[in-house]
């Protein structure tokens, strides 16, 4: 991990594009999505409807934006897998050129964070492509752990998605 100072803060509407660049980068370049790929991709790079709908958060080093994630609130439209008392993360992504240096943990601690301050939630969600094993090792460095009989999959994008989980409750009483 590189030593550098993380800053996590709300996206703001002049990031939109370094957002929309990190995140077609990060899951094209990793063979996520495919670069002419007209279904999940302007999805994935619909940063304002993002922001419109739940809330998105960069992270910066030196004041450069090196990452994203969004936070589906329970309700949201983003929120498509958290149960009563869960919150929702999703779309994270780094910039390749900084992959591996604490960026997606600190997001990932944003979100956890953030989560700790809302009364109603005690657990945190996400979905995770199959193949994103990279990830997948964060999440249970984290603390989260995987809820198989929860996985469930999007045909019109035929993906299969594993779902990991971080009860608040147990992570305060270790």
């Amino acid at each position: 991990m590189i030593d550098m100072k993380v800053r996590v803060r709300p996206a703001r509407k002049k990031d939109y594009d370094d957002v929309k660049r990190i995140t077609a980068a990060a899951y094209v370049g990793a063979g996520f999505v495919d670069a002419d790929d007209q279904s999940y991709l302007p999805v994935l790079t619909n940063i304002a409807h993002r922001a419109e709908h739940a809330l998105l958060w960069i992270a910066e080093v030196d004041r450069s934006i090196k990452g994203a994630v969004t936070v589906g609130e329970p309700g949201s439209e983003y929120a498509e897998i958290a149960a009563d008392g869960e919150l929702e993360f999703r779309m994270l992504a780094v910039d390749p050129n900084v992959q591996r240096s604490g960026i997606g943990r600190a997001l990932v601690q944003a979100v956890v964070e953030h989560a700790r301050t809302l009364e109603e939630i005690n657990a945190v969600v996400l979905s995770s492509e199959e193949s994103m094993n990279g990830a997948h090792r964060l999440y249970a460095s984290m603390g989260f752990e995987r809820v198989p009989e929860r996985d469930w999959a999007v045909d019109e994008y035929d993906v299969r998605l594993l779902v990991f989980r971080l009860d608040l409750e147990t992570l305060a009483s270790d």
